[in-house]
Parts: structure tokens; C-alpha cells; sequence
């Protein structure tokens, strides 16, 4: 997949597209809709399918400090976009590259002159231009003028509900992990870097975890603690560490089952917010590297213990709990199957 970081980017010679336009948080179930349709349409036109979003976030350039937190970060949101089968994604500065233009200079810009469109897709609910002033039906009207299709895709409903980022954060403020996986289509991630926590997990509990401490933009589940799988998205060498009977060879690409904690540690009074991942049955030396955390099924809320063997029981059993949930999830996985509720 191409990525074009600017107009400036899109290669000269590009002689058609496809275009669907979004600032796609999270690639959900409503922007797979999208996706699929502008996919359709490249393949029977024979050219690419390009996807356009935005970085930073719209709101972000009107609404400073108003902007919703992310459901995935630029990076991911490409990966995701790979793995829905895009050809090409243009990522545009909105601050820099079309801030102030109204709908038809904005229409002339990005969809006539840079990605020579035959066919732009879009959900009933876009808007364009300057102060939003561009609608799906000005979209149509535009796409008349200048001799370009346009297709609005009807907003997504299930279950009597629009499926949207909106409704999946608050999903994960609630900590309805299995409902925020159902909208998505898949189960909610967040990736980053590992990083050394406090070290008593593993030297005081028994219980080593990776750590991630992901920057307050980031969505995260509501504190408590969650079963889920752990991959290492890198591919340098693992390092492995056996201090006890354990063979902790690990693998980059393949799931591992985690029992995760989202949130501080009262118990201890840590007061940093994380995202601690417990591996089930493995041991290596992960720091500085990129994994990824998928979130499942919601086990518990975070308590206060009065001590540590009263924790120490919790953790055991989070971590039969977790076994459970996943041998179920796994059989969706192995299946291709889409989590449900």
C-alpha cells in the first residue's frame, strides 16, 4: 500500500482513482462499509482504491482540546487500512492543506486536480469546506459539474444503534469491551512501545508484565482488568529470560493470551495510568519493543486489596478467567469470525 503524506505527494502521473474520504478513527464496521464500496468500484474501473484522512483530527484545527480521543493513532489506522485492502492512502495536514477552502475549491483541489477521481465515496453524514459548509448533497451536485460519480453510503446501523466512534468510546468508558469489539468489527488494540514499569510484578507477585504507558489521546478501556492477546509487532530478535520452568521462546506475528490491567495500581498508590499485559505461560525481555494489546472480554474492575495475598488470589483467578475466555475467542479467530455480543 502507498502512503502520501500530502498533496504534494501523490505522484504526477496518477491518471484516476477511486476516493473515499474520512477521517476513519478506528476503521470500524460503518468505515468497512466505505472501504468495501470504493473497493468494488476501483475494481471494475481499474484504478486505485485511495483513502483520504486527516491528521490532525479536524476538530482538533476548530475545537482546540475539544477533539475526541483516538480509537487507533495515525500509524495504525494505516495498518488497518492495509489489511481492508487500500491502495494508496493520502494523509492530509487539514491545518496546511485545506483549512479556509470552500467546498468547491476544496472538491477542485484534492478530488479534480491531485487524485484525478472518477468516483468519490463517502457516508451520508460528510461534510467538506470551509466551517463544514459542504455536504453529501454538494458532494453530488460538485461531483454533476465535473463529470465525477459520487456514491453516499447510508450510515451503518445495527441493533438499533449507528455504529460510529462515538458510540465505541463510550463502549470503552463502560468497559463493554465484548460491545466496543462488536461495532469494530474486531477486537479494540493498542500498540506501542514496551517500556520498564515498577518492576514489583514480577519481582514481588510472581506476575512480570509488559508495560505501556500511551499518551492521554489514546482511547483506552475504563480501569479494571481484561483478558486479550499479546503480539509483538517488531521483528528483532526476542531475548529470553527463564528464571523459572517455563520455556519462554516468543514469536513475532503470533497471538499470545494475556491477562491485562488497564489503569493505576491503588493497592500500591502508583498513580500512572497503563496498560500492563501479563503473558500467560511465556518469559522474555520485551522492553523496547512495539507489541500490540488486543482487548476481549472485561473481567473485573480495579479494586483496592487490603494486601498482597488478597491480591495475589485475584490475580490467579483473572488469570483462570482469562484461559476461558480466550479458548472460545480463539475458535472465532481460528474460523475468521468477527467478535459478537
Amino acid at each position: 500500500m502507498d502512503i502520501w503524506s500530502g498533496l504534494d505527494r501523490v505522484p504526477a502521473d496518477l491518471e484516476g482513482s477511486v476516493v473515499t474520504i474520512g477521517v476513519f478513527d478506528g476503521l470500524h464496521r460503518g468505515h468497512q462499509s466505505l472501504i468495501g464500496e470504493a473497493k468494488e468500484q476501483s475494481q471494475k474501473l481499474g484504478v486505485p482504491c485511495v483513502m483520504v484522512t486527516f491528521d490532525p483530527h479536524p476538530i482538533a484545527v476548530f475545537l482546540p482540546g475539544q477533539q475526541p480521543t483516538r480509537l487507533a493513532t495515525l500509524d495504525y489506522r494505516l495498518n488497518l487500512a492495509a489489511e481492508c485492502g487500500v491502495d494508496a492512502v493520502l494523509v492530509i495536514d487539514f491545518t496546511k492543506e485545506l483549512a479556509g477552502l470552500s467546498a468547491e475549491e476544496y472538491f477542485h483541489t484534492m478530488i479534480l486536480d491531485t487524485l484525478h477521481a472518477r468516483s468519490v465515496v463517502v457516508g451520508e453524514n460528510f461534510t467538506f469546506g470551509v466551517n463544514g459548509s459542504g455536504t453529501d448533497e454538494t458532494m453530488i451536485k460538485l461531483g454533476k459539474k465535473y463529470g465525477v460519480d459520487v456514491t453516499i453510503v447510508p450510515l451503518l446501523h445495527d441493533d438499533d444503534l449507528r455504529i460510529c466512534s462515538t458510540l465505541i468510546r463510550e463502549y470503552l468508558d463502560n468497559g463493554e469491551i465484548e460491545r466496543a469489539n462488536w461495532a469494530l468489527g474486531r477486537r479494540y488494540a493498542v500498540r506501542g512501545e514496551v517500556v520498564r514499569g515498577a518492576g514489583r510484578g514480577g519481582k514481588e507477585l510472581g506476575y512480570p508484565t509488559a508495560n505501556l504507558y500511551l499518551p492521554t489521546s489514546v482511547a483506552l478501556p475504563t480501569d479494571g482488568v481484561y483478558a486479550g492477546w499479546f503480539t509483538i509487532t517488531d521483528d528483532r530478535d526476542i531475548d529470553k529470560e527463564i528464571s523459572r520452568d517455563i520455556d519462554g521462546t516468543m514469536i513475532p506475528g503470533v497471538r499470545y493470551p494475556t491477562a491485562i490491567s488497564v489503569g493505576t495500581n491503588p493497592t500500591f498508590g502508583d498513580e500512572r495510568r497503563s496498560v500492563e499485559a501479563f503473558v500467560l505461560d511465556q518469559e522474555a525481555d520485551l522492553y523496547g519493543h512495539h507489541v500490540m494489546v488486543e482487548f476481549v472480554g472485561h473481567l473485573r474492575d480495579m479494586v483496592k486489596f487490603n494486601g498482597i495475598d488478597e491480591l495475589l488470589d485475584a490475580m490467579a483467578r483473572d488469570v483462570t478467567n482469562t484461559r476461558g475466555i480466550l479458548a472460545k475467542d480463539k475458535e472465532l479467530l481460528d474460523a475468521g469470525i468477527p467478535p459478537s455480543v
